[in-house]
């Protein structure tokens, strides 16, 4: 059955998911040893900072405040994904878990925004939610190659190497 959301509705939907995600991401980098993996998390945080900007530009300012503002602001403590992470924290195995949860999280979201934009009529909203849509897939690619790498599985770039037609 098709939605009606505004375009400010979504917006803001979109933007306070990809705070999460920003503030997941910097969490994640604070707790990583491994210093390509943190460089993996403080990126990902960067991109979804920008991509945060981008949706702000749209946005009526508002309850948000400005875009530094509403960045500013502190972690949602309820956010299912910080609470994994912190759980994570009491394991030896925090930076894989870390890992698997962001891989675990970005398909649900991804999921979840592609099924919201298939029940949408306004052809901006829509976009919007598949614009966040494909953000999460592109940067689930990534944390899955990183995963890969990190458990010393084999990794993309040596596919050829390992497989033989």
């Amino acid at each position: 059955m098709p939605q009606e959301y505004k375009k400010q509705e979504a917006l803001k939907m979109a933007i306070h998911a990809k705070k999460n995600l920003f503030d997941f991401y910097r969490e994640a980098a604070g707790i990583t040893q491994n210093p390509k993996g943190k460089k993996v998390f403080e990126l990902l945080a960067r991109e979804v900072r920008e991509n945060v900007g981008a949706f702000f530009l749209h946005y009526n300012p508002g309850e948000l405040g400005s875009f530094e503002e509403f960045m500013a602001t502190p972690p949602q403590h309820d956010s299912a994904m910080l609470v994994e992470l912190r759980k994570a924290l009491d394991e030896n195995t925090h930076e894989r878990k870390a890992r698997e949860l962001a891989m675990r999280e970005h398909l649900d979201m991804e999921q979840n925004f592609r099924l919201a934009a298939s029940h949408i009529v306004d052809p901006m909203v829509r976009a919007v939610f598949n614009r966040v849509a494909d953000e999460t897939r592109s940067h689930y690619a990534l944390i899955e190659s990183e995963y890969a790498r990190t458990m010393a599985m084999v990794h993309e770039t040596d596919v050829d190497t390992y497989v033989r037609e």
